[in-house]
């Protein structure tokens, strides 16, 4: 009996050695990850910063705002189930007559959405102002895949903030 309590003592005192091992090689693991967090800067403001509220402003003044929310507010359109009346009303109010008249065209030839310039809907967008004199142009990024994306050029009149050109070109031609 002395051996078999003697056994099991020893497989006992072994595991719990093991368990001690472990949590101190755990403990040291951390304790260096989070000092390398902070030597790199990445200490509790980016955690803070993943998981907080986020915001967007504009003003509709600003072109760039207003052709963001153009882009927003289109994709979401074409992309909702019945969306087509208010995608067929955010390009009269957005866009020029011209240049309404010039995407039916477009898309009689190319049977695609002219708007998008392309057959699909894009998984996300991205607006960045690309600054001229006379009007704003902004290059809008659509993405399509991972590892896809589609630059087009849209210009924008600074009067009247109408749309008045969308392309994979400015309206210089380059």
């Amino acid at each position: 009996m002395t051996n078999d309590v003697t056994s099991r003592t020893s497989v006992i005192g072994k595991s719990t050695t093991r368990l001690r091992t472990t949590r101190l090689r755990t403990t040291r693991r951390t304790a260096v990850a989070a000092g390398l967090a902070l030597a790199l800067g990445l200490g509790v403001t980016a955690q803070a910063s993943a998981g907080g509220p986020r915001s967007v402003s504009g003003k509709p003044s600003d072109n760039i705002t207003r052709v963001a929310d153009f882009y927003g507010a289109y994709i979401d359109a074409v992309t909702d189930e019945g969306g087509g009346d208010l995608a067929d009303a955010l390009r009269k109010h957005y866009l020029t007559p011209a240049l309404q008249q010039e995407l039916n065209v477009w898309e009689d030839t190319n049977h695609a959405d002219g708007v998008l310039q392309a057959q699909n809907v894009p998984l996300a967008w991205k607006v960045t102002d690309n600054g001229t004199a006379d009007h704003t142009e902004a290059v809008i990024t659509l993405t399509w895949s991972r590892n896809q994306t589609t630059k087009l050029i849209v210009d924008v009149t600074r009067g009247t903030h109408k749309i008045f050109h969308i392309g994979a070109r400015n309206i210089e031609g380059s």
